[in-house]
């Protein structure tokens, strides 16, 4: 009786772990896969479990599982380029609109020196950093979002006249600048958090907007999402971009116990070096990404 109640335990431990992979099918897909690190953990000692109950097609089955799902999580952590002297710059951040202050967060920026800036959370509260970086990033655009604050995009590169794009209530702000490689689409994207939340039926709404670009993207963004989500996947596929750099783990939860890689620079799908470096949080709940990349 106690080996079948084990037996059952492990198969309900591997459920979880399957669906984390079926967010194309429903979005509570991709709210497992946030946890799909975890659940890979339990998920082996359920392997152990049925490996020693000789169990041995549900063994061959489970550890096919855990291992593809070990992959996934851990291939993009191996993603390493040298790309210090890549031409372009881009500064994500989140910068919640409780940030008590933007002097800390300005003197990073103009520290870097970033081509494109991408933004959360712009409130009242930290309004003022686009003010102090007119100078520098003259090309701004706002883009009103939700409570927690809009989305805003800046660039050191001059604006193409009428080319702002802003769906009030999407999370999507975009515009765009022309480079020395040429025009270059900027966005900015917020989405919600994942299911029972609104983010799915948020990225329906703005994935045709997200396909109207044409030509080089470069987006950056508080995805409140993983990177092998099927959520990353629309928005890639939407924009012929891909995530560039190893994971970067930029919010935490649970008083700090488990940390997450929600924020994320995306490129035009050129293969060449590319890399992103995490920032300091400097008043935010949310640690800064820097990527540096080519275009073209």
């Amino acid at each position: 009786m106690i080996k079948h109640l084990v037996s059952i335990i492990s198969f309900a431990i591997m459920l979880p772990l399957l669906g984390s992979h079926l967010g194309a099918i429903h979005p509570l897909g991709d709210s497992l896969a946030v946890f799909r690190g975890p659940l890979v953990v339990a998920g082996l000692a359920a392997v152990l479990v049925l490996t020693g109950q000789r169990r041995w097609w549900a063994t061959v089955g489970a550890g096919a599982l855990v291992l593809s799902s070990a992959y996934t999580v851990l291939a993009p952590r191996l993603q390493y380029s040298a790309a210090l002297d890549a031409p372009y710059s881009l500064y994500q951040k989140n910068m919640s609109f409780r940030m008590p202050e933007t002097g800390p967060i300005t003197q990073d920026i103009l520290g870097q020196s970033p081509d494109f800036l991408t933004l959360q959370e712009v409130a009242q509260n930290n309004l003022s950093l686009l003010a102090n970086l007119k100078e520098s990033h003259p090309a701004q655009a706002v883009c009103p979002f939700a409570g927690v604050g809009a989305v805003a995009v800046a660039s050191r590169w001059p604006l193409i006249e009428g080319s702002k794009r802003c769906q009030s209530g999407y999370g999507m702000v975009a515009m765009q600048v022309e480079t020395p490689d040429g025009p270059v689409w900027v966005v900015a994207l917020h989405l919600h958090w994942a299911y029972p939340f609104g983010q799915a039926a948020q990225v329906g709404q703005m994935r045709a907007g997200l396909q109207a670009l044409e030509g080089p993207v470069v987006l950056g963004g508080d995805f409140n999402m993983v990177p092998w989500s099927h959520t990353m996947r629309i928005i890639t596929s939407a924009t012929h971009t891909r995530r560039i750099g190893a994971p970067k783990y930029t919010f935490s939860l649970f008083n700090g116990l488990y940390s997450l890689p929600i924020d994320h620079v995306l490129v035009n799908g050129n293969n060449r070096p590319s890399e992103t470096w995490k920032r300091p949080k400097l008043g935010s709940d949310h640690s800064g990404v820097l990527a540096r990349f080519f275009i073209r």
